[in-house]
């Protein structure tokens, strides 16, 4: 399984359309929380000149780690009227370097899928103590790997209303609808080459379990679609990932329309 890296730190700066909203302002701050006595940091994301409670978002990081690009996109959020959180699911913020390394901190979530649900808990419980969290709605989103983290702790229970997964491992449990409490997003590319054979067994898997369930795929879309260092990075470590403008755009807009609909 592989997934991708971005450098940059894009700062949100856009505004609300109707003129007696102020600018959006958003602010970041570092956040730590618990797991069996293992700190792990993250980043929650708001935008400061809004009032009031609104819904959280959890945004978990590719095999990578928590690299600049989860945090760009809990930005993101942040400036549509969320309050996100980057989540570190590896603990001590590690990131890896090299697809070795990355496959040696994503492995353990693999061979364990409840650690995934353990640790996604953890960052769920942290999102509720802030004062801007309407801690009765809920969600996540996850890329690569994070895409299986989500769609794994929902398959056990997870305490969330949505969960979206862009270009995710569809591995792990089997579904059991009595379980899942939330609605589900699944945004895939066609020409995944490392996904699409999950593909089939997935929805075979969540139709038999009758669970509900949203299934998009975008024309042309390798995995890692979403990210504009998957070009790069490719050519670096040999990978079968590019990134897809087109794709990227109309997954996020799927998944904001999907937000509208469960908040």
């Amino acid at each position: 399984m592989s997934c991708n890296q971005q450098t940059s730190n894009t700062q949100a700066t856009s505004s609300k359309d109707s003129s007696d909203i102020k600018p959006v302002a958003i602010k970041e701050e570092p956040v730590t929380y618990n797991v069996s006595g293992k700190e792990y940091n993250g980043y929650i994301t708001y935008d400061s000149n809004q009032v009031g409670k609104r819904p959280g978002v959890l945004v978990v990081h590719e095999w990578w780690g928590l690299t600049d690009y989860p945090r760009m996109r809990a930005k993101e959020l942040a400036a549509l009227g969320y309050v996100a959180m980057a989540v570190d699911m590896y603990g001590g913020g590690k990131i890896a370097p090299d697809p070795k390394t990355a496959m040696a901190l994503a492995t353990p979530y693999y061979k364990e899928p409840t650690l995934a649900k353990t640790v996604l808990d953890a960052a769920i419980n942290k999102l509720k103590t802030f004062p801007e969290t309407d801690t009765s709605k809920l969600a996540a989103i996850g890329y690569c790997y994070g895409g299986y983290i989500v769609l794994n702790a929902v398959k056990l229970g997870a305490d969330l209303k949505g969960v979206v997964s862009f270009h995710g491992d569809l591995s792990g449990v089997a579904p059991n609808k009595n379980l899942i409490k939330a609605k589900i997003l699944i945004c895939h590319g066609d020409s995944d080459q490392f996904v699409n054979p999950e593909v089939a067994g997935f929805k075979k898997s969540m139709d038999s379990a009758g669970v509900d369930y949203t299934f998009k795929s975008y024309a042309n879309a390798t995995h890692a679609f979403t990210n504009p260092a998957s070009d790069e990075n490719g050519k670096k470590f040999n990978m079968p990932i590019k990134y897809n403008a087109a794709a990227d755009t109309a997954s996020w807009n799927d998944m904001k329309e999907f937000f509208k609909k469960i908040f």
